[in-house]
């Protein structure tokens, strides 16, 4: 079943599909390895099925800031919840440190664009709930939320419950949460879409603050384009459905990346780079799904 509650066709790599896959290392130095994915949703209703992600195939280094960027229904989120191991039937792989996905794992953290935090826990209860899912100790426990509540911004609000926070602090608790249980790989779907636009670059600014304390590799969905490059090493940008790469482009610009770098000249060319990809037209998939646009 997908996340949506959709099945997913019952499907098997082909034989052609298979000779392209190479034998799974142990540790090659990849956080993230993402190779001939095809994920495809039946439609009983209408007796046929709809393919949502064609052939996707690339990386991430670990410590890295990777973001997928589309069009509505191009297969981001699907790409993500494979990577969550909550798709099953795929065909192709997604390989974690070394290790195809076959399920969910404690290796992984998913933050969704809503907080859904339990409103009967405070700022402490809620960061500290995946702890004590893990039979965290609850010393260790409480002393691992205290320090993210600290490098969240949130320090003097542990004891204040969801409705008494913003929009934006609600994320922050959100974020703290995932972190807590120290994930290598960090899953975030459009995060700040909820939020108002003055929030939402706040939040930029301070998710780029955490990533440089904290390192996680985070595989990211957003359709603020100004966003993915603000944030990311690089932008796997994908066609409309079935989702395929049109490109990828390393952001090389400089960190630490404060606000105002957004009103740079070499930002905007490469915001300019990914808008022309996307628009209708603009790039073609090269022909192995792959590729840096440098």
């Amino acid at each position: 079943m997908s996340s949506s509650g959709a099945p997913l066709c019952d499907l098997r790599p082909s034989d052609s599909v298979e000779a392209r896959l190479d034998p799974v290392t142990v540790d090659d130095g990849l956080a993230l390895r993402v190779e001939a994915l095809g994920i495809d949703y039946c439609l009983p209703r209408l007796g046929q099925s709809l393919r949502a992600v064609d052939g996707v195939s690339f990386d991430a280094e670990a410590g890295s800031f990777v973001s997928l960027v589309g069009p509505s229904g191009c297969g981001k989120t699907s790409i993500l919840n494979a990577a969550a191991g909550l798709l099953t039937g795929f065909t192709g792989r997604v390989i974690v440190h070394g290790r195809p996905v076959t399920g969910p794992g404690r290796d992984r953290a998913l933050v969704f664009q809503q907080a859904a935090l339990l409103p009967w826990r405070t700022v402490l209860g809620n960061v500290m709930y995946g702890l004590e899912c893990h039979r965290v100790s609850r010393p260790e426990a409480r002393r691992r939320t205290q320090e993210l509540i600290q490098v969240v911004g949130l320090a003097g609000f542990e004891h204040h419950y969801p409705h008494e926070l913003s929009g934006g602090m609600q994320q922050r608790v959100n974020l703290a949460r995932a972190l807590a249980v120290d994930p290598r790989l960090l899953l975030m779907d459009e995060p700040f879409a909820a939020l108002d636009a003055q929030t939402r670059e706040y939040m930029q600014g301070e998710l780029t603050r955490i990533w440089s304390i904290k390192r996680k590799t985070v595989l990211f969905i957003t359709h603020q384009i100004d966003e993915a490059v603000y944030l990311s090493d690089r932008v796997v940008v994908l066609s409309a459905r079935p989702g395929r790469i049109k490109a990828i482009v390393d952001v090389t610009l400089p960190r630490p990346r404060s606000l105002a770098l957004k009103r740079t000249e070499k930002f905007l060319e490469f915001e300019r780079r990914v808008w022309d990809l996307i628009e209708p037209g603009g790039g073609q998939p090269p022909p192995d799904a792959g590729g840096a646009v440098r």
